[in-house]
């Protein structure tokens, strides 16, 4: 299957895509509509006269929000593996 073409629109503009399948397709849509209810949360809340410092913005909560889940992911991975370590030392206390 060849690469899709798309259209999104982001502040108003529009950008062509190419996506592999209509699962990426999908993913670029909602990704753009979540982009655009941002941008529109901050013009209506915020004294913002240029388009970039809104998208700089938008960009920002979208990172951090990316690394706030790795943070937390890893965090996790870590408590679960301490734990896996614990039941298994338990475990091999009681075979001894």
């Amino acid at each position: 299957m060849g690469k899709l073409k798309i259209n999104v629109v982001i502040a108003g503009r529009s950008y062509p895509l190419s996506v592999n399948n209509t699962n990426e397709e999908e993913g670029m849509r909602k990704a753009a509509t979540a982009i655009n209810k941002l941008i529109s949360m901050y013009e209506q809340n915020y004294a913002v006269s240029d388009k970039q410092d809104v998208l700089a913005m938008c960009a920002l909560q979208f990172a951090s929000k990316l690394e706030i889940t790795t943070i937390e992911n890893d965090t996790t991975t870590k408590e679960v593996i301490n734990k896996i370590d614990e039941l298994t030392n338990l475990v091999n206390s009681h075979l001894e």
